[in-house]
C-alpha cells in the first residue's frame, strides 16, 4: 500500500509541476523568442524579407527552456522517488508531455496575431510581427527525451556503483 502512495504521490507531483512549468515557460518563452517581420496588405501577408534565422531561434530557444525543464524536473521527482526510477520516469515523461504541450499552447496564444482580420480591415502596408510558432514540431518531445536521459544516466550510474561496491566485496 505504502509503494501505491509514494507512487502516485510522484505522478500526481509530475503532472502538477508539468502544469505549473509549462504554463510558467510558455510565458518565458513568449517573452524570449525572437519575431520574424511579417507585411500585411489588404488581401494578403508574407514574410518582410527572408528571415529564416527568426524561425529557427523560435524553435531553439523553445527547445532550450524545454531541455532545462527536462533536467530541473526529473532531478526533482527522483529526489522524491530515488529507489523506484521507474514511477520516476513515467512522473518526468507525462510531466513532460504536459509541461511541452501547455508551453507550447501558451507562448503561441500570447504571441497571436489576426493575419487575417488585420489584413481584412487595412487599406495599406502594415508591418507587424508574425505569430509565434514553432516550425519544427518534434521540439515538443525535447523535455521528454531529456527526462528519458537523466534517468537512464542516474540509473546507469547506480548501476556501476553497485558493479563497483560487489567487485570490493570479492
Amino acid at each position: 500500500m505504502t509503494f501505491l502512495r509514494r507512487t502516485t504521490s510522484v505522478l500526481t507531483a509530475g503532472i502538477v509541476i508539468g502544469l505549473v512549468a509549462g504554463t510558467a515557460l510558455g510565458v518565458v518563452w513568449w517573452q524570449l523568442a525572437p519575431r520574424v517581420s511579417m507585411v500585411v496588405r489588404p488581401d494578403t501577408a508574407f514574410p518582410a524579407n527572408y528571415q529564416p534565422d527568426g524561425y529557427i531561434a523560435a524553435d531553439v530557444s523553445f527547445a532550450t527552456l524545454a531541455c532545462l525543464a527536462g533536467v530541473a524536473v526529473t532531478i526533482g521527482l527522483m529526489n522524491m522517488r530515488r529507489e523506484h526510477l521507474l514511477s520516476s520516469l513515467w512522473a518526468a515523461l507525462i510531466s513532460g508531455a504536459i509541461g511541452s504541450a501547455l508551453m507550447w499552447a501558451v507562448g503561441s496564444r500570447l504571441g497571436s496575431v489576426d493575419i487575417a482580420g488585420l489584413s481584412a480591415t487595412i487599406d495599406d502596408n502594415v508591418v507587424v510581427d508574425a505569430p509565434l510558432e514553432i516550425m519544427m514540431p518534434a521540439i515538443l518531445l525535447i523535455w521528454s527525451a531529456t527526462a528519458a536521459l537523466v534517468v537512464t544516466v542516474v540509473a546507469f550510474s547506480d548501476w556501476l556503483q553497485e558493479v563497483r561496491a560487489s567487485q570490493r566485496e570479492q
